[in-house]
């Protein structure tokens, strides 16, 4: 159950967690800020191959609107997360800055912008599995189900949602995801938590959304079941 916990519930939020370190370039510069991405993604790697067998199940099966929703944000979080891997090794001056192999403005623009997809992507991608983390964490921390947790979990849930529209307002993340142009910067030299604080709770908020489409979809699925079972 230990192996559990470190591969479904640990090594994503450590993953999560040097995502938004990244973001916040203006405050680590360059150095502490490919490291953290360069741990996320030997951290990636290792959580890919956790989950190969995923993969190799690909063609098993029926698929459901669920079921799609769930490919296709993995296939969008993959392309997005290449491009930014990519985009990482041509800019890098840490890293690998024996290399130097780009310094053009229009790639370093990309890398951002690709960055900030990827954020919400990560967020879509824990949204569609949080069912099991929760599964997951109950079994660890050995709790029983509950109508007094769930409400409480629920209410959370709506607290986050609205924080996370809010956030995602301050941080400006619209513009930035329709890859705009913006003067606006997070002040680094007046406060640097509420920077962290904000982006954990935009990344909440599309994970919530992302969890409750879930649940709409398995019921759009149990209605069909029904009606073609009705029909048959």
């Amino acid at each position: 159950m230990l192996r559990v916990a470190r591969d479904r519930l640990l090594l994503p939020s450590v993953m999560a967690a040097l995502l938004i370190l990244a973001l916040a370039y203006w405050w680590l510069d360059n150095g502490p800020h490919e490291l953290f991405g360069t741990a996320m993604f030997g951290l990636l790697g290792w959580h890919l191959t956790m989950n190969r067998r995923w993969f190799l199940k690909l063609r098993n099966g029926r698929y459901n609107a669920r079921r799609w929703l769930i490919l296709v944000t993995h296939v969008w979080l993959g392309i997005t997360m290449t491009v930014l891997i990519v985009t990482s090794v041509l800019i890098s001056r840490s890293v690998l800055s024996f290399a130097q192999f780009s310094n053009d403005v229009t790639i370093i623009e990309l890398h951002w912008f690709s960055a900030y997809w990827v954020a919400i992507i990560v967020a879509v991608h824990a949204g569609t599995h949080w069912t099991r983390v929760m599964t997951v964490a109950g079994a660890v921390f050995r709790l029983s189900p509950s109508r007094t947790r769930s409400g409480v979990m629920r209410l959370a849930a709506l607290l986050l949602l609205g924080l996370g529209a809010w956030s995602f307002t301050v941080l400006g993340v619209s513009t930035k995801l329709m890859f705009g142009y913006s003067l606006e910067f997070w002040d680094f030299t007046s406060a640097v938590s509420p920077f962290f604080a904000h982006w954990t709770v935009v990344m909440a908020g599309v994970a919530v959304i992302s969890h409750y489409a879930m649940i709409c979809l398995r019921q759009v699925d149990k209605m069909r079941i029904h009606k073609f079972e009705g029909q048959t």
